[in-house]
């Protein structure tokens, strides 16, 4: 099988998933989101490039649980270049209207990256400080573990970490919405640092555009890595409650 064929593979695939997502979300009554977008070039170029993700959220009393997943791959001229698959879950329980405890969980897995893979989980507080109909603000912050494997030496290893959550989103109106998540994994060997800013505009009751930068940063890698990518996107998204 070609590379094209695995590339195009991989995209029935994901819109594939995507779509059970949705419809199974709709079916339990969870609500979120599913977003695909494609870059194609032919000619004095040959690239492709798909990144997608989703988003399912359910509510309910006190509990509230997250399920995201990212998915980027890259090639040109038929070699790949980009390559990412990302799987997180937060679980808040409220104990007040502003203050909640949080459980996560993060699989990260770059073939571009120092790390084989890099998967945290942790337990928190957290704080709502803004929470009104234009403004919302939280921020969490807690102990965990991660899990990691050096890409180019094999070794595994278990570390302590910190983390810390910020997640910003402004209503600026009806049909445009601003956020901005940052989150850390601070370790002995290593800090994760990632902020990611969109900026979506509702096309209708269900369809938007999104624009947004996302900018990854490991303090320590390895020689010949970078420490720092950044990642520029516009993606169409679906939404359903």
């Amino acid at each position: 099988m070609t590379k094209i064929a695995e590339f195009d593979r991989a995209c029935k695939a994901l819109a594939a998933a995507i779509l059970l997502a949705a419809s199974g979300a709709v079916a339990a009554e969870w609500t979120g989101s599913g977003e695909l977008g494609l870059v194609f070039a032919r000619g004095n170029s040959d690239t492709e490039t798909v990144n997608a993700g989703f988003e399912l959220r359910y509510e309910q009393d006190r509990w509230t649980n997250t399920l995201k997943s990212s998915y980027l791959r890259s090639e040109n001229e038929g070699e790949l270049d980009a390559s990412r698959f990302v799987i997180s879950n937060n679980t808040l329980y409220d104990l007040t209207e502003r203050s909640y405890l949080v459980g996560s969980a993060r699989y990260d897995q770059d073939k571009f990256s120092s790390f084989e893979y890099q998967a945290t989980a942790g337990l928190g507080y957290g704080y709502r400080v803004l929470d009104g109909e234009s403004h919302t603000l939280s921020v969490e912050a807690g102990p965990g573990v991660r899990f990691s494997e050096e890409r180019d030496s094999g070794e595994s290893e278990t570390k302590l970490i910190a983390r810390g959550a910020l997640d910003y989103a402004w209503q600026i109106s009806e049909t445009a919405r601003l956020e901005n998540a940052l989150l850390v994994e601070s370790g002995a060997s290593n800090t994760f640092v990632e902020n990611a800013l969109s900026l979506e505009v509702a096309i209708n009751s269900a369809m938007s555009l999104k624009t947004g930068v996302a900018v990854r940063h490991n303090t320590d890698v390895a020689a010949g890595r970078d420490n720092t990518d950044v990642l520029s996107t516009v993606n169409l998204v679906y939404s359903f409650d």
